[in-house]
Formats: structure tokens, C-alpha cells, sequence
């Protein structure tokens, strides 16, 4: 939904009629200091959530009886069969 001039200035009137030019710098320091704690908090959530993932990602000592595997194999988490990378190989037919 696009907003044109005269739509947002008629939004800027009516607004300035309701609140008055007094209250108006106090309004938008309070809807400012909102937007920054909103984004403060969706920071942390998507830290909290990540956090977990690149634990699972760390780098791991290699275990003796398993080759050490590539970097990507370490760092891709593919969650539904679907979502595992194609192989370029073919399966193997059976002789008749």
C-alpha cells in the first residue's frame, strides 16, 4: 500500500489537530524510544534462538574412528529428507 503527498499530509493535520504542537516532539520521542525497545527485544530473541544452533555448529574434535568431515557437512542442519542436497551420483542398476 503506497501513500501518496497529500494522504501523508493529511495524516500529519490530523494528528497535529488532535495532540498540538506542544505534545507533538513528546509523541514521537515516545513512539522513537518504543521502536528502539521493540528492537532491542526482537535482537535478543533472535540471539536466544541462534544461540542454540551455533552450538551445534561448532567446530567438534574429530572422533578417532570417523574421517573429519568438510566444513559445510558440519554447518548444514537439514531438518526434512527433502531438504538434503541432491547426490550427482546414480544409483546402481542390477544386472538381469
Amino acid at each position: 500500500m503506497n501513500l501518496g503527498a497529500t494522504e501523508i499530509l493529511l495524516v500529519l493535520l490530523v494528528v497535529l489537530l488532535l495532540f498540538g504542537g506542544k505534545r507533538l516532539p513528546e509523541l514521537a520521542r515516545a513512539i522513537g524510544k518504543g521502536l528502539a525497545e521493540f528492537r532491542r527485544a526482537t535482537q535478543e530473541v533472535q540471539r536466544e534462538i541462534n544461540a542454540p544452533l551455533s552450538d551445534l555448529t561448532a567446530d567438534k574434535p574429530p572422533s578417532p574412528d570417523k574421517p573429519a568431515s568438510t566444513d559445510r557437512e558440519q554447518t548444514a542442519v537439514h531438518v526434512h529428507p527433502a531438504a538434503q542436497p541432491r547426490t550427482s551420483e546414480k544409483p546402481s542398476e542390477s544386472a538381469s
